[in-house]
């Protein structure tokens, strides 16, 4: 049903943000994919943090990735339809609600980065590595990655908040 302190668009608005995450994904994809071969490694601070180049066929922590190709199709579609859910839930937000917004379009600008690289290049391009001493590693992850997290962190904070006080966060 529609909310009608949403307006005629809701907080369509926040697309650009959305966007915005989509270029700044699709940039440094296409920056580190020219500038390193697959799984070098550059230290940005040691013992922590490196830039690297890995192709994920799979999903997060390259889930599925040892398919035979089917789960390219599958992470796709699944991602079209999360992106259209979350378009209908931004265009139904009220004009309070802005840290849900920024949430969503976040999480929508992650998917759609990483639906771009499964679609056109049949992979995900991941390029950030944080690990520990060089014997601790978190799986290689990308912008789109990053935008996804805080959002969803971001819609986890919103939902504990809105259960106890039955207002959104921070608006």
């Amino acid at each position: 049903m529609p909310n009608p302190a949403a307006g005629r668009f809701g907080r369509l608005a926040w697309l650009w943000l959305s966007l915005l995450v989509l270029v700044i994904d699709q940039a440094t994809k296409l920056y580190f994919n020219n500038a390193l071969t697959m799984y070098q490694q550059i230290v940005v601070i040691p013992d922590y943090f490196s830039w690297t180049l890995a192709y994920n066929t799979g999903a997060a922590f390259s889930f599925l990735a040892d398919g035979a190709g089917w789960q390219r199709w599958l992470f796709a579609l699944i991602a079209v339809v999360v992106s259209a859910v979350l378009v209908v839930w931004l265009k139904r937000l009220g004009r309070n609600e802005t840290w849900l917004a920024v949430a969503l379009a976040l999480v929508l600008g992650g998917a759609i980065g990483n639906l771009y690289d499964r679609i056109v290049l049949g992979h995900v391009v991941d390029f950030i590595l944080v690990h520990w001493q060089n014997r601790h590693y978190f799986p290689a992850f990308n912008v789109a990655d990053s935008a996804i997290t805080v959002g969803a962190v971001m819609l986890a904070l919103d939902m504990f908040k809105s259960k106890k006080s039955e207002d959104p966060v921070h608006d």
